[in-house]
């Protein structure tokens, strides 16, 4: 198995780099298979919402469409899926941020009463509290 990287996931996906996207490409389609997939981590998973964001602009929609292919995609594997997708259906309903998402989730998760916070938006969501 084979980790993949933020900058090689938004390659593949975005295509707006022709070199850097064909390798990203040709690495997927080579070592990433259902029966070996290709692993990405949720540190990967906050940064491309981040860079989806900030660098592309793309709406919050498209966000999360690209974000739930990438979870049902069968030649990847995602670090703590359910806690993944818990995160990922607080991200599309809420107005918090995916990152904000997946950290409550994982602390909960992880036995945390609440998880405080002075981001507003983040304060919203169950098992947070504004400080």
């Amino acid at each position: 198995m084979i980790g993949l990287d933020t900058n090689v996931l938004v390659r593949y996906l975005v295509q707006d780099d022709p070199p850097q996207s064909r390798k990203a490409s040709q690495l997927i389609a080579r070592e990433c298979t259902r029966e070996d997939p290709g692993f990405i981590n949720r540190i990967v998973l906050c940064e491309l919402v981040w860079v989806l964001e900030s660098a592309y602009g793309y709406s919050k929609d498209t966000i999360a469409n690209v974000v739930e292919k990438v979870l049902q995609t069968s030649q990847f594997r995602i670090e703590d899926v359910q806690a993944t997708w818990t995160a990922f259906r607080l991200y599309q309903k809420g107005k918090a941020d995916f990152a904000d998402c997946l950290m409550g989730t994982v602390n909960r998760n992880h036995g945390c009463e609440s998880t405080m916070t002075f981001d507003q938006q983040a304060g919203k969501l169950d098992g947070f509290e504004l400080l």
